[in-house]
């Protein structure tokens, strides 16, 4: 779940997103889910001349199991929270308990 809400924050921020087939699109992010599938505006190919037919899109969504990466502009990324967030989800059980 962190990475769905972290995801969230970045909703209006321009992102890459690498697929497995190899294309990167670059685009806004207007929405993620709990999939992280993706939904971009203002999408462009980073290699039209390789991906001629993608330089049409305008919009796209992304189904989450075939993104390899997305890429995010380190002024966008805090990482004290991420590793805060992290050492939470990943606690004991029993720590858990005794701090709810």
């Amino acid at each position: 779940m962190i990475f769905v809400s972290f995801f969230k924050t970045l909703v209006g921020k321009e992102v890459a997103v690498e697929l497995k087939n190899d294309v990167v699109l670059m685009g806004v992010l207007h929405s993620v889910d709990q999939y992280l599938n993706i939904k971009l505006l203002q999408v462009r190919v980073v290699n039209p001349e390789k991906y001629p037919q993608l330089t049409a899109l305008e919009n796209c969504f992304i189904r989450g199991s075939v993104v390899r990466y997305i890429q995010i502009p380190s002024e966008f990324v805090d990482t004290e929270l991420l590793q805060d967030a992290a050492r939470k989800e990943n606690a004991p059980a029993s720590s858990k308990a005794k701090s709810g």
